[in-house]
This record gives structure tokens, sequence and C-alpha cells, in this order.
């Protein structure tokens, strides 16, 4: 936890369950900001994407002008996690979008492909202890309308998986998971997110 006290890390504070992440960040000794606007980035070394409802994050990322430069940090080597929506916002592709909507932006950070409420609707939200290579036990895994991963590429590793898809990630320093680890009081991935960072 000592280490965790030199690791800045952001959470899109737009919309949805940040509050949640900023406190589980400061729990294991990190410093953690809110990010609404693109300055907010400089001097982070990771950013949490969160869950929450990924049309309106992406609209108002687009209001906030946060795609390029949150493309930016990543190409930079900044790391970065999406939870529920956010890993929505991570993927190359999108499913599951509805035609009112049009077609759904995403940061194209992953080669993913990621169908939208795949789990169904709020009223079927479950949790279930879920294995998670390397992790040491079941983690408590809180899926809340959440998406599946239907595809990985070659350069993607699958941490664990769920109902036939993979529902945990990572490519370097890129992570998505479907659930809300954040809702928790587990903190053993978000100690895997910052343990990714401090090799930075």
């Amino acid at each position: 936890m000592a280490g965790n006290a030199a690791l800045s890390v952001g959470v899109l504070a737009l919309q949805g369950a940040f509050r949640e992440h900023v406190r589980m960040l400061h729990s294991l000794g990190a410093q953690a900001r809110e990010v609404r606007l693109p300055g907010d980035l400089e001097g982070l070394q990771g950013l949490i994407l969160p869950g929450g409802e990924s049309t309106t994050i992406s609209r108002l990322m687009t209001d906030y002008a946060l795609w390029d430069p949150v493309r930016q940090f990543a190409a930079a080597g900044g790391g970065v996690w999406g939870t529920c929506a956010g890993a929505i916002m991570l993927a190359r592709t999108i499913e599951g979008v509805s035609p009112n909507l049009g077609t759904q932006p995403g940061l194209e950070l992953l080669d993913i492909t990621v169908r939208r409420n795949a789990f169904g609707r709020q009223v079927d939200s479950f949790a279930v202890p879920l294995e998670v290579r390397g992790l040491d036990g079941p983690f408590p895994a809180v899926f809340i309308r959440a998406p599946l991963i239907e595809r990985a590429g070659p350069e993607v590793e699958v941490l664990a998986t769920q109902a036939g898809g993979a529902v945990l990630v990572r490519r370097g320093r890129v992570m998505a998971s479907s659930f809300h680890p954040e809702l928790t009081t587990d903190s053993r991935l978000h100690s895997l997110f910052l343990a990714g960072l401090s090799q930075l």
C-alpha cells in the first residue's frame, strides 16, 4: 500500500459510479482525482472509466472534448480500466445498440467486441463468485445491466469468463471488466490495476 501513495489515478466523473472508485483507490493509499476536462488528465498514471450509462457518458465525452485526450493518454502509456459501461467505451466494436441511437462511438483501445446489456435489465442484476486468473480465491462480481465481451483479439488476455463469454480482459495497461468491482468491499482488482501502473 505504501507504494500506491506515489500513484495518481483519475476517475472519469461525468456520470455513473465514479465516487465508489475514488473511495476504493483512497483505501489502497493511491491519490485519486475526478476527471471532467482534458486538463484533469495531466500528471496521472492511470484512468478509470466507471459504470453508468454508456450512451450518456459518450455524449458527455463529446461535450467536454475528451475523446482524443483519453486516446492520447493511453497512447503515451497511461493505464486505463473500464468497468461495465466503461468496458463498452474501450471496445473496438459495440453490439446491441438501439437503432434509435445510431452508431455508438468508442475509444477503440481494446480489440474486443462487446454486447451491451447482454445479462438483461436492471431487475436481472446478480452477484456471483468469479474465478479470476491471478487472484487467490473467487471475486464477488456484481453484474448490473452488464455487457458481455463476445470476442477478444489475439493480443487480449482473458482473465475471467461468465455465461460463455469474457467478462474481464487485459492488454498491457488497458483493462476492461463487465462487472462492478467498486460496488464490493474487495479491492483486489483495484490493486491489480495499480500494480500495473507501478511499472510505468
